[in-house]
């Protein structure tokens, strides 16, 4: 025997295939919406990085400032660039880094800090008239990585930047030199001192000039 829904039924019904419209609406526009705002992280991402190392290679071509000079007004262009205190958590590691009082994460930050721009101005320093070239950025989740090359007449360095977006904007969390990641390197020395030593030990190691 076959039975005709009644109303309420064929309310519900109608009210079921509205909601499924609907989903199915919203599932449209979002893989519409999605790649177009992908595409916008990596241009901006991109254009901050660009915008910086601009300036920065206006700055070595100034032939009326000298070395000193250089890279001072380098440091002060790069240095909103980089999340130069979430490098240092990442580097010391999530368990070693909560292990510290407080003023022991201030001073390894202060060191590190130190230790990573004069890294990264030495090398920026041997190129004055070079170009960057930039490679295809990356979509990495909800990270982006931007590959460059400097190159010069004797020598082509890569660096991949890695950024991620906190509230303020674009920072790097990362740099990639020659397919080495700065993080994982520091962390491995850093490692190697803390496995037969203490945090005292790292940082006495640390407050000594850094090689180059």
């Amino acid at each position: 025997m076959v039975t005709n829904p009644g109303p309420g039924n064929t309310a519900r019904v109608t009210q079921g295939r509205i909601f499924m419209m609907r989903i199915l609406y919203i599932f449209l526009c979002l893989l519409i919406l999605c790649p177009p705002l992908m595409a916008d992280d990596t241009h901006d991402a991109e254009a901050i990085v660009k915008h910086k190392l601009d300036a920065v290679f206006a700055v070595l071509q100034n032939k009326d400032l000298d070395q000193q000079a250089k890279k001072k007004e380098i440091d002060e262009i790069v240095t909103p660039m980089f999340d130069f205190a979430l490098m240092a958590k990442l580097t010391l590691g999530k368990k070693s880094w909560s292990q510290l009082p407080q003023e022991k994460k201030e001073k390894f930050t202060e060191l590190y800090i130190a230790r990573l721009k004069k890294t990264y101005l030495d090398m920026l320093a041997l190129y004055t008239d070079e170009k960057v070239i930039f490679e295809p950025p990356a979509q990495v989740k909800k990270k982006v990585h931007i590959p460059t090359q400097l190159v010069s007449k004797d020598r082509k360095t890569s660096i991949l930047y890695k950024l991620y977006k906190p509230a303020d904007g674009w920072k790097v969390y990362d740099l990639e030199i020659q397919g080495v990641s700065i993080i994982r390197s520091y962390r491995s020395q850093f490692g190697e001192i803390l496995q037969n030593g203490t945090i005292d030990d790292l940082l006495r190691k640390m407050e000594k000039p850094a090689d180059g």
